[in-house]
């Protein structure tokens, strides 16, 4: 139950913050389209988005938590304490000497990421411009990932899941600015953005400072030192960065390749946009949940418990993934018109990016699935192994990124990036269960297929009926489209929930009778 409830909690935060984010790129559809100044700034904003996956999440996620609840249970609070400082220190050093070169070195960089800008200097020009402002943001909120792992390892998990709110916070004002004054579609839209990603980034940061020094663990940086704990933490952090980061490296390979094209680059950011909000609820969950747990049962000698909470991991995460692959599937093109289809942002918009959202949806399980199957891994201090998995799935994105962008465009890049999302996600069970790490029980066993049948049978009627409610969709009346993908949602959570029940993946009798039994025992 503890399992769950952290689930629910982490999930809850992050579909607030990701709620927010829609919020957030319905403004930025009608303010930037997908023209020059919106290429520009999504490729300035993916910059420091990819460094913060490598240094920040990827790395201490899969280093720094196992290392520090280590520290923690065997040599106590200011044992922990001074290892958390140690490595404030020396990711702080890192961070400043890599935004340091990066703010010189970025119209090179720059050629390395979006060589296609290169034909438009107008839009190189402010690319660079727009990721020098940007670049300071992966300061801010690498440290907020260190915080935030402080946190989580000592099981608390709401401060760090909530923080990433307050960006979409600022984002929403300053794009409410941008609309209001009449910036749209200028280079001023995309000064304002990447100064307000700044804001963000800072109001982040002090969320987490602050609930970090109340846990009695206040963290302030030093002279870094080179411990032993610290040269432990660089050996496992290296590899975990390129592990825990692989899917972000694969949507800025996309990037890469995709600016080749008009247009493609925002493309790919919309429908990216989307599908990372199941992704986030669910994935991110997960992960964060997920290794701390099983980092402590595996340290007590605890095998048994840590394959059951394998499994039931495995088994919520595709309880709530595979229904919201299928919908996204069915109702891509529906989803992006509602959701975008405004301001400078049109029909021809709209269709190419839905395009992009199914193949994304595509691989979405397995997105979920990485999630799931590394914390295996990385509670055993083993980065290595999820790092070369890692860089296979690069290669065959590459590989087929390049070989579908010419007939497919953004599309080929998508599917690319799906399909490597597989690889991946089938290279990390396939070592756990050959190594005798996790072992599939008879509950997850039985449930999964059945859970996979009632999603489908939910996308079958969705699309059957869907000359029911498209009409509704694509009313010119905001409040009709709203209201209309609102019930579409809702619908489909209540066919999923009556297939599940059907099926037998789940019974929700069983569960009331336990609940109600359990409030008379209270009472």
């Amino acid at each position: 139950m503890s399992l769950l409830r952290n689930f629910v909690t982490v999930g809850g935060a992050t579909a607030s913050s990701r709620v927010l984010g829609f919020v957030r790129d319905m403004f930025m559809a009608a303010a930037l389209g997908t023209g020059v100044v919106a290429d520009a700034f999504f490729v300035a904003f993916r910059f420091p988005n990819l460094f913060r996956r490598l240094f920040a999440e990827g790395a201490f996620n899969s280093a720094f938590v196992p290392l520090f609840a280590r520290a923690y249970e065997e040599r106590g609070h200011e044992e922990a304490k001074e290892f958390a400082r140690d490595a404030l220190s020396a990711l702080l050093t890192t961070l400043l000497l890599v935004i340091g070169l990066a703010e010189i070195l970025m119209p090179i960089l720059m050629y390395v990421l979006a060589p296609g800008f290169s034909e438009d200097p107008e839009k190189f020009d402010l690319a660079v411009l727009l990721t020098r402002i940007l670049f300071p943001y992966l300061a801010l909120v690498s440290l907020l990932a260190l915080y935030s792992g402080v946190l989580n390892a000592r099981g608390k998990f709401a401060a760090a899941a909530f923080a990433p709110a307050m960006l979409n916070v600022v984002f929403i004002a300053a794009l409410a600015w941008v609309i209001l004054a009449d910036y749209s579609e200028t280079p001023d839209a995309g000064i304002i953005l990447s100064v307000a990603t700044v804001i963000g980034g800072v109001l982040q940061l002090a969320v987490v400072v602050w609930a970090s020094a109340r846990m009695g663990l206040p963290l302030w940086p030093r002279l870094p030192r080179l411990t032993p704990a610290v040269k432990r933490l660089v050996k496992l952090a290296i590899p975990g960065a390129l592990a825990g980061g692989v899917t972000q490296i694969n949507i800025v390979v996309g990037t890469i390749i995709a600016s080749l094209a008009p247009g493609a680059v925002s493309f790919l950011y919309y429908a990216d946009r989307i599908y990372q909000l199941p992704l986030g609820i669910v994935g991110v969950a997960v992960g964060v949940v997920l290794l701390p747990d099983l980092t402590r049962q595996l340290r007590t000698g605890h095998e048994d418990t840590a394959a059951h909470t394998q499994n039931r991991a495995l088994e919520f995460a595709m309880a709530l993934t595979l229904p919201a692959a299928i919908a996204l599937l069915v109702l891509a093109t529906p989803i992006v018109k509602v959701l975008f289809e405004r301001g400078a942002f049109d029909a021809a918009d709209s269709l190419a990016t839905a395009n992009a959202l199914a193949a994304f949806a595509a691989g979405l399980p397995a997105f979920v699935l990485i999630k799931v199957f590394q914390p295996g891994f990385f509670a055993r201090e083993d980065t290595r192994t999820p790092m070369w998995f890692a860089a296979i799935g690069m290669v065959v994105n590459v590989v087929l990124s390049l070989a579908l962008f010419g007939p497919l465009e953004h599309v080929g890049i998508a599917i690319a990036t799906s399909i490597a999302g597989w690889v991946n996600a089938g290279l990390l069970g396939f070592t756990l269960w050959r190594r005798g790490e996790f072992r599939i029980d008879d509950g997850l066993r039985r449930r999964v297929p059945l859970i996979l049948l009632a999603a489908v049978l939910m996308g079958a009627v969705l699309w059957a009926t869907r000359g029911i409610y498209t009409a509704w969709l694509f009313d010119p009346s905001p409040w009709l489209r709203y209201g209309g993908i609102l019930g579409v949602v809702v619908g489909g959570i209540a066919l999923f929930v009556l297939f599940v029940q059907l099926t037998g993946a789940v019974d929700f009798r069983k569960y009331l009778g336990a609940l109600r039994n359990r409030r008379r025992r209270a009472t």
